[in-house]
């Protein structure tokens, strides 16, 4: 409970959320559930009261024919939701869709103040539906997307990080993106994986879910590893991905360098 987000002036100040603070790295997250029917509207207001300026969303809204969340941000179809019970409205501003991934600049409104916001929202959009991604390539040429707009730095509030339960591949993306991060901060070879998990997992319980899961983020450290220490065929391969982002494609994937088997839950 003493990592638990709450929300203020609400009528009830239960959200399932966590704050994972790693401060040697000076990273802020919240970790939460996909938004549920009845949850959007919390949602809404957390970010609000958080601070954060990007949503990182790892999951689409049906896998395998199951809703794994509501559809909580506005579409091209419907450019602006209203949240009447706590008093939000959000626009998108603009979409930027990728081969693997969109990013959606959405406008958040607080109605009664009249004050509004740009949230940035990254959705990954190509997790497979059970298992882990086949190479870490994509993942981290969007983490580092991510990284790009400011949105995970210290002077704004925590990033909200979210897939379906807000445990597995969230656990997996903040791991890799607090290891890499202290991996820019000191020797490589310090930083004990296991043991910063160890520590997130004092925040939120049950952080990655899967050896899968497990697997995929210490081989996401090490080819980011890799790339920060300048070798030169991950930095090629990163070049020719990043070419191929620029606009969706059903005929070309992202480069496969490493195949890994997968399990049936992802989380």
């Amino acid at each position: 409970d003493h990592s638990r987000v709450k929300l203020q002036n609400a009528g009830n100040d239960y959200i399932n959320a966590s704050l994972v603070v790693i401060e040697e790295a000076q990273r802020y997250y919240i970790l939460t559930q996909g938004p549920l029917p009845n949850t959007c509207c919390h949602f809404w207001l957390m970010v609000w009261q958080q601070q954060t300026k990007a949503v990182v969303m790892l999951n689409r809204i049906v896998e395998k024919e199951s809703v794994k969340c509501e559809q909580y941000w506005p579409t091209k179809e419907e450019e602006v939701m209203t949240f009447s019970e706590t008093g939000f409205r959000v626009r998108l501003v603009s979409e930027d869709v990728k081969s693997y991934y969109t990013v959606h600049l959405l406008q958040l409104e607080n109605i009664n103040s009249g004050e509004s916001r740009m949230i940035f929202h990254f959705h990954y959009t190509t997790w497979p539906d059970f298992g882990v991604p086949e190479s870490p390539a994509s993942f981290l040429n969007f983490l580092f997307k991510v990284r790009e707009s400011g949105s995970l730095s210290p002077e704004h509030g925590p990033a909200v990080i979210h897939c379906s339960a807000g445990i597995g591949r969230s656990g997996t993306f903040s791991l890799v993106d607090t290891c890499l991060v202290l991996m820019e901060k000191k020797d490589p070879c310090s930083v004990d994986i296991k043991k910063v998990l160890l520590d997130m997992r004092k925040y939120r319980m049950g952080l990655i879910q899967t050896p899968d899961q497990l697997r995929f983020s210490y081989m996401a450290v090490i080819e980011g590893a890799k790339f920060i220490m300048g070798d030169s065929t991950i930095q090629k391969r990163w070049k020719e991905l990043s070419k191929e982002d620029q606009a969706p494609s059903s005929e070309q994937s992202p480069p496969h360098p490493t195949k890994i088997t997968t399990e049936k839950y992802n989380g």
